[in-house]
């Protein structure tokens, strides 16, 4: 019996064994061997003969092929970010400056990632660090993420420059079973001889390197910030594809964002609170002026006069975790549709959804506002939202929309003491929408710290058009009538009057 056992267990060594040492060689680069116009936010792609298992050691390192200067390198050994939450900090406050948007270059040449950008301290942990957007304390980020046979490799954002030829070498020990590229030979490309013309204010991104840019990041980055005026703004026109990138921006003004089709435009990164957490010695993003959030996948802050059409925005992880987290004033969305979990989409500013739609976890919406949503689609498995406006502005208006509960416990809406504080200017309206699998009481829990709050509704009915039953409505909602309310309800079908200043609600009550 021993025997048989030792006989298997080095049977499955030596498996193991050829498992590591069998070659795994290089099918297909891009860019390609020897390749020119290369876009300088490339990223650097193998197709592999086998399976990939990245190791946990070793260097990619880029070297610019004329000086022999190294321009980039990546560390294997440095664990992409944390895997489990950061233990919770007492004494951790709000930021007691407002934080300021600086509007300077700050790239990964210029600037070590983990600079503190406030008043927050030096992040010590060692995890990959990436500069991304301007935001100089950094972002956790996979180097390599691999697919099957595919491998992406992502460099530091900022460190390729026009008309430069470079060349890369791959230590043997980042691929299993890979020999790695050694020399100035093995893979070499040069970028493009300079940047686009900017007199059309029109930018291609393309995922297959045939538009000005690869990535969107690469677009937003060549944008000035804070552009003066409409006639100077800029269109991005995003080509389909998978774009596998974590998008920050900051102080941009006039963009449009447009993609080719809304489900072949696909930009997603794998993001959340416990990958790329606030710091831990301050509280963020609750209230204005606080330090701003890294856990989405792709974040607007600080932007205003921004407009989004046709592209899908998705985190790939579970958790708190929003597809989309937009700070800023008079930004438009239409026909986007936006993926998270937990907190799906964060919205703090004025914003107008139009024929959008978004997934989520659970506390889908949230956010200061106000945002007004006109003919969208909101699915969730658990409560819609957790509005936190003050009275300095409205909250969520939905006019015409469908919300489509995932679960029996699919509330509209919840107001629970948050840490020993609630919102009691909160303030959502539902006007003519359709309820679908939604619990007869509608709102959840409202703590008495939030009795305040305006929960308004009027016309909701079913996917067949039948009014809902409202008898077991949480009394906190109140049902708007169609001829004693109706100045009201023309408001706030109102966008341009949702928008402005708030005006004394007391007389709802």
């Amino acid at each position: 019996m021993i025997k048989k056992v030792l006989t298997c267990f080095l049977a499955m060594l030596a498996n193991t064994v050829c498992i590591c040492l069998a070659q795994n060689a290089v099918i297909k680069m891009l860019p390609e061997n020897g390749a020119t116009d290369v876009n300088i936010d490339t990223h650097l792609m193998l197709t592999m003969s086998d399976d990939v298992i990245i190791g946990q050691k070793g260097f990619v390192s880029v070297y610019d092929k004329r000086t022999g200067k190294l321009v980039d390198r990546l560390d294997m050994s440095i664990p992409a970010g944390p895997t489990e939450g950061q233990p919770k900090n007492p004494a951790a406050q709000y930021t007691p400056v407002p934080y300021i948007y600086k509007s300077q270059q700050i790239t990964n040449r210029n600037t070590k990632a983990g600079t503190p950008s406030g008043v927050n301290a030096w992040d010590t942990s060692r995890y990959q660090l990436d500069i991304i957007g301007g935001f100089s304390d950094g972002f956790h980020f996979y180097p390599i993420i691999t697919k099957g046979k595919q491998v992406t490799i992502y460099l530091h954002h900022n460190m390729l420059e026009y008309g430069h030829e470079y060349y890369v070498t791959i230590d043997k020990e980042v691929i299993c079973g890979f020999n790695g590229m050694k020399g100035k030979r093995s893979w070499t490309f040069r970028t493009k001889e300079k940047a686009p013309d900017t007199s059309q204010r029109l930018l291609t991104v393309s995922a297959d390197g045939k538009g000005d840019f690869s990535t969107l990041q690469g677009a937003m980055d060549f944008i000035p910030d804070s552009v003066a005026s409409a006639q100077d703004g800029y269109k991005i026109w995003v080509k389909n594809g998978d774009y596998e990138e974590l998008v920050y921006f900051r102080n941009k003004r006039f963009v449009t964002i447009e993609g080719e089709s809304r489900e072949g435009v696909m930009i997603h990164y794998r993001n959340n609170e416990v990958f790329n957490p606030h710091p831990a010695d301050i509280k963020t993003n609750e209230v204005r002026g606080t330090f701003p959030s890294r856990r989405a996948a792709f974040a607007a802050d600080n932007c205003s006069d921004l407009t989004f059409r046709n592209l899908t925005i998705k985190t790939d992880c579970k958790g708190q975790a929003e597809g989309l987290l937009v700070n800023g004033e008079r930004n438009y969305f239409e026909n986007i549709h936006i993926i998270g979990d937990g907190d799906a989409l964060q919205a703090n500013g004025s914003c107008y959804w139009m024929n959008c739609r978004i997934d989520g976890g659970g506390d889908t919406i949230l956010g200061r506002g106000p945002s007004f949503f006109n003919h969208c689609t909101i699915t969730s498995y658990g409560a819609f939202m957790w509005i936190r406006n003050t009275e300095e502005n409205h909250g969520n208006i939905f006019v015409d929309c469908h919300f489509k509960g995932l679960s029996d416990y699919a509330e509209l809406g919840r107001l629970p003491d948050n840490h020993g504080k609630n919102y009691p200017h909160a303030e959502c309206v539902l006007l003519n929408c359709t309820l679908e699998n939604i619990p007869a009481f509608g709102w959840g829990r409202i703590d008495d710290s939030a009795k305040t709050a305006t929960i308004l509704e009027f016309n909701s009915h079913d996917t067949e058009g039948k009014p809902v039953d409202i008898s077991k409505r949480n009394p906190l909602m109140r049902q708007l009538d169609p001829i004693r309310d109706a100045e009201l309800i023309g408001k706030y079908s109102d966008s341009h009057w949702v928008f402005q200043q708030k005006k004394s609600l007391s007389h709802l009550k």
